[in-house]
């Protein structure tokens, strides 16, 4: 692989090979690629775009805001201060709950030794914080599920708006979200249990938190791509599975929808679309609505 000259502060990807790519993959869906295009181009092509424009608005992520930037930055993705604060909350107060109950559960216990208890509350964590991320993606997104998402055909044309779709989408999300924490809150646990026996570590007890800040470090970086990778960004449903009015308006077996945010900027022109279709899919509306600036013309 080719990398460009190094520039300090600078993106590896410009503007122009973010155009190039983009313009390599529209050539893709209109079966119009230049001779000699390989394979290897075409994904090459694929990684940059994904990894630099959102996959709903088709705009350019901040870098602090992609993918690449979750475990170094560990931002929040822009929200309505809102729907921002009530997630917050509610991951908080389930968060501080289930940690506080478990922890009164284990000390008030008869059955395990003061050894066996200090062992298992270094486990609490991991409930708590799973029970916080479902909790979270629940009200971040609960207006999903009860005006859907958008289901695609195998083109990218939108076929219509499915609560079906929503459902499985925030399940799957609110799945990698229980898996995600995982080995950052199970790992380094038990790596550090068996560091704490070695002498090293007895006698040198300031290098402790380094080591156990490099344990999680290496834990969350190793097992982010493995807990996306598991409900990959576009998944797809049968038709016949989705409502009623989005079988009527297609043909196709299979739709496909993204199983991540919806697109928040776009939400007033849904909204109003939505409105408007009365059984149409929204390739239909489009059509509609060119006409009509036709007739107006």
């Amino acid at each position: 692989m080719e990398y460009p000259p190094f520039k300090l502060g600078s993106s590896r990807f410009d503007q122009k090979k973010l155009d190039a790519s983009i313009a390599l993959l529209e050539n893709f869906k209109r079966n119009s690629l230049p001779p000699g295009v390989t394979d290897k181009e075409l994904w090459q092509a694929q990684k940059i775009k994904q990894s630099i424009l959102h996959p709903d608005t088709g705009q350019k992520i901040l870098m602090p805001f992609r993918m690449s930037g979750y475990v170094p930055f560990g931002t929040p993705i822009p929200t309505p201060t809102s729907r921002f604060v009530a997630g917050y909350l509610g991951a908080v107060t389930s968060a501080i709950s289930i940690a506080v109950g478990l922890s009164y559960l284990i000390k008030k216990s008869s059955s395990f030794s003061p050894a066996t208890k200090l062992m298992i509350q270094r486990f609490v964590p991991y409930p708590a914080v799973a029970s916080a991320n479902i909790c979270n993606v629940l009200l971040m997104r609960n207006n999903e599920l009860t005006e859907g998402i958008d289901v695609c055909d195998e083109n990218g044309n939108v076929v219509g708006t499915s609560k079906i779709a929503a459902r499985q989408a925030v399940l799957s999300t609110a799945g990698t979200r229980v898996i995600l924490p995982a080995p950052l809150l199970i790992i380094p646990p038990i790596v550090m249990s068996l560091l704490e026996k070695t002498r090293f570590l007895q006698r040198n007890p300031r290098f402790h938190l380094p080591f156990n800040a490099l344990a999680c470090t290496l834990s969350f970086g190793l097992a982010l791509p493995a807990c996306i990778a598991l409900f990959p960004q576009y998944a797809s449903i049968p038709t016949k599975d989705l409502e009623p009015e989005i079988q009527a308006v297609t043909s196709e077996k299979t739709l496909i929808f993204n199983k991540g945010l919806r697109r928040l900027v776009e939400e007033k022109e849904m909204n109003r679309r939505r409105r408007k279709m009365n059984g149409k899919g929204v390739v239909e509306i489009e059509k509609d609505e060119k006409e009509e600036e036709n007739r107006k013309e």
